[in-house]
């Protein structure tokens, strides 16, 4: 049997690493012509053969059982410019990665379609966007990290990995971090990060080993999904620091697993307390590490993701084509 094959768009590397542990096929569109999205497979990501290139122009011409956006773009423009009118037909669903931007609670989902599916991420989104008519679900994030890479919390540092913290501002926590650095050492990683006196980027496939020499990882953000970094630290056993917002809150149990507060200078002391203790840091982010083996595994979350194409398109996943993890990997 062949597998189902799913046109969608490359615009969240480590998501669609994750993304393609399912037994299905993506074929993402390649145009060379800059523009979000277009850039194929790309270099960075260890892709399997289960996620296959094909030029945007011939994508007409392809066999597909599936579209699946993941941008407003895809789904206004993008579908118009490179599907035929009976693929614009196929059974869809819209994968929306982040909460409202616009308005918390009252932002209406411009994915309008009854026939379709809206997938978010995390609870929180969910409850946080309006769907209007299309029905919807919640995927939970599944990871997996180097089998090698396990928490060793030898630098006496917080660790904060975000991309182009200086030019997104407070929604994603300068401030905070600005704020939280002047009492403890903190160490921010990320595209542009020199420019606020960080590290830089790391190769993404390196981070979680990479994360792994900190004493802890703090999350200064304000309002955003739950980012794939903060699970990959839990799942290498880094304990976790935050702001007590969206999703966060359900993932992170104060004094358990990591600190969460809706006062940043109330992260002061804890931050401080696992920069004097070791000991405690490393029994906190083993408590983070079995959270996310239990919440976050890969095996459910391919498992979740073909069900819901199985439901879509009304055939079975086919056999796994994509590069076996190793068996360590995510801990044991």
């Amino acid at each position: 049997m062949r597998p189902i094959r799913v046109l969608t768009w490359h615009v969240h590397g480590n998501y669609l690493l994750y993304l393609s542990r399912a037994r299905v096929e993506f074929v993402l569109p390649v145009d060379p012509a800059p523009g979000p999205g277009y850039g194929g497979r790309g270099t960075t990501f260890p892709f399997g053969p289960n996620v296959v290139e094909v030029p945007a122009a011939e994508v007409r011409r392809e066999r597909l059982d599936c579209v699946l956006f993941q941008t407003r773009q895809n789904y206004e423009t993008d579908q118009y410019d490179v599907l035929s009118p009976d693929q614009r037909r196929l059974p869809r669903a819209y994968l929306q990665h982040d909460p409202p931007w616009a308005d918390p609670v009252n932002e209406r989902h411009w994915f309008d379609d009854p026939g379709g599916l809206l997938v978010h991420v995390t609870p929180f989104n969910a409850l946080m966007w309006d769907a209007g008519r299309t029905p919807a679900r919640v995927i939970d994030h599944g990871v997996f990290v180097p089998a090698g890479a396990r928490y060793t919390g030898e630098l006496a540092r917080g660790v904060v990995v975000i991309n182009h913290l200086r030019t997104r501002g407070r929604r994603l926590g300068a401030d905070v971090f600005d704020q939280l650095r002047a009492e403890v050492p903190l160490e921010l990683v990320g595209m542009d990060a020199g420019s606020m006196g960080g590290t830089g980027e790391v190769f993404p496939p390196d981070l979680p080993t990479f994360v792994a020499r900190y004493r802890f990882f703090l999350n200064p953000i304000r309002w955003t999904s739950l980012g794939l970094a903060v699970i990959e630290a839990m799942m290498v056993g880094l304990p976790v620091v935050g702001l007590a917002t969206t999703e966060l809150v359900t993932v992170i149990r104060s004094g358990e697993s990591g600190f969460l507060d809706t006062d940043p200078a109330g992260l002061v002391g804890p931050m401080r307390a696992l920069l004097a203790d070791p000991g405690e840091a490393r029994r906190l982010g083993e408590n983070a590490r079995r959270y996310a083996r239990d919440r976050f595994g890969i095996d459910r979350f391919a498992r979740d993701w073909e069900e819901t194409f199985a439901i879509l398109t009304g055939r079975r996943p086919g056999r796994s084509l994509a590069v076996p993890v190793p068996a360590a990997v995510g801990g044991v």
